[in-house]
């Protein structure tokens, strides 16, 4: 088995694409991390104050619910953590599955998907959801396959 997993969240499919990508080219687990009630397109009108993202990128102690928690995390050393930027943070879902297992002396990597900003403060808001001992980095931003390449040749 692998030493390294790339976990993703995926609303739209995009993220999962690169997820896929990158697990392939660098010889990854997979995992993805899904809702226990899926995002509809109405839910992810983020120009709607009342759809399921926004109300719960507004409150920063949402905590979706999980489909599952059957990810192997102690199998791993290194977790490749993926999602869309959602607001300029990771959308909350991400902190529900950190809460959900024990990360202690793993290094979590970041990779997002974005329309158009950068990790912002990703970082910041996922830290207080894993222990002390777990390393958060912001990896990258991968939009295409020639980010994901470069970026794999640094891993």
């Amino acid at each position: 088995m692998s030493k390294t997993l790339v976990a993703y969240f995926s609303a739209s499919g995009t993220t999962a694409g690169v997820a896929k990508d990158l697990a392939s080219s660098i010889g990854a687990d997979l995992y993805e991390i899904r809702p226990a009630v899926p995002y509809t397109q109405s839910d992810l009108n983020w120009m709607d104050k009342k759809s399921r993202s926004s109300m719960e990128m507004t409150n920063k102690s949402s905590r979706p619910a999980l489909a599952d928690t059957d990810a192997n995390i102690g199998a791993y050393d290194t977790i490749l953590l993926g999602f869309p930027i959602w607001w300029y943070v990771a959308p909350t879902i991400i902190n529900t599955f950190l809460e959900s297992y024990d990360f202690s002396g793993k290094k979590i990597v970041l990779f997002a998907t974005s329309g158009g900003s950068g990790f912002g403060k990703a970082v910041e808001g996922l830290k207080p959801s894993v222990s002390a001992n777990t390393e958060i980095i912001a990896g990258r931003v991968l939009n295409s396959a020639s980010e994901i390449k470069q970026w794999e040749e640094s891993l």
